[in-house]
């Protein structure tokens, strides 16, 4: 089993100095952004530079985040990074609707996408947008421009949106979704007690916009001791009495707490980057 990734992590599609330190930093996946990191008079550079680096394959998987597709520049983005080698997956931004990620399925080919729902209505349209399309492998939120559509000012308020995206990906068979990033690169408490809380959400990793966000990151969604004790003993128990029934210490084990259990002991393959 594949152990899934943990920690996504952004770099600015106009730096190539900064996107080859993001490559070599531990993340298991790189993430280079021609939107939001990237100011209007740039766009074509960083297009330009982001295929110059996809021309090979690299030494972790690149996902591009393209502009908005309602918007000037995300057509050329497509069009110049799609057939790329070296790209792993296109992540769309803002979407609304799932006619927008089968539309962009069928002019890339059937490259990996991944959804980032950041307004109202995209958060309304979970599970249709997770549903559109055999491309799209993940959704995931856009919490800073989610918080400004809603306008809400305390963290708990997201908390309905970041379940309803849980489910949708849950419910259209995808990967659960990854938690958006932490902002604030130097608070670092924040951000653990951040991931803690997405994991008891249900979210699966973090994306990272500075590599001292990683470790932090992965000690909070890789299992604790405990816990790969505690898988290892209800795999062992199923694998030597298949069905439902009852450990020793009273634990009740069935189905789907095997598959918990499995997960769980998936994740513990990654090295760790502490």
């Amino acid at each position: 089993m594949t152990a899934p990734p943990l920690t996504w992590l952004y770099a600015p599609g106009d730096r190539p100095g900064v996107v080859a330190k993001a490559l070599v930093a531990g993340a298991d996946v790189v993430m280079v952004d021609l939107e939001d990191a990237v100011a209007a008079d740039r766009k074509e550079y960083a297009r330009e530079a982001t295929a110059e680096l996809l021309t090979e394959a690299q030494p972790v998987p690149v996902h591009v985040r393209v502009n908005a597709l309602d918007g000037p520049f995300a057509a050329a983005d497509l069009a110049a990074l799609a057939a790329l080698p070296g790209l792993s997956g296109l992540r769309l931004p803002k979407v609304t609707s799932p006619e927008q990620v089968a539309g962009v399925a069928a002019a890339t080919g059937g490259r990996p996408l991944y959804a980032l729902l950041e307004t109202a209505l995209g958060v309304e349209r979970a599970y249709p947008i997770a549903a559109a399309h055999p491309a799209l492998r993940g959704i995931a939120l856009g919490e800073a421009d989610l918080r400004a559509d809603l306008g809400v000012r305390g963290d708990a308020g997201l908390d309905w949106s970041r379940s309803r995206v849980v489910v949708a990906a849950r419910a259209a068979g995808l990967a659960p979704p990854a938690q958006t990033v932490h902002p604030d690169t130097r608070d670092l408490e924040g951000l653990a007690a951040s991931c803690a809380h997405g994991r008891a959400l249900g979210f699966l990793g973090r994306a990272a916009i500075h590599p001292r966000q990683l470790p932090v990151i992965e000690r909070a969604y890789l299992p604790t001791e405990r816990e790969l004790e505690q898988a290892e003993t209800i795999v062992k128990a199923a694998t030597a009495q298949p069905g439902a029934q009852a450990l020793p210490d009273g634990r009740f084990v069935d189905a789907a707490v095997v598959a918990t259990a499995r997960r769980t002991l998936s994740l513990a393959r990654k090295p760790s980057l502490s």
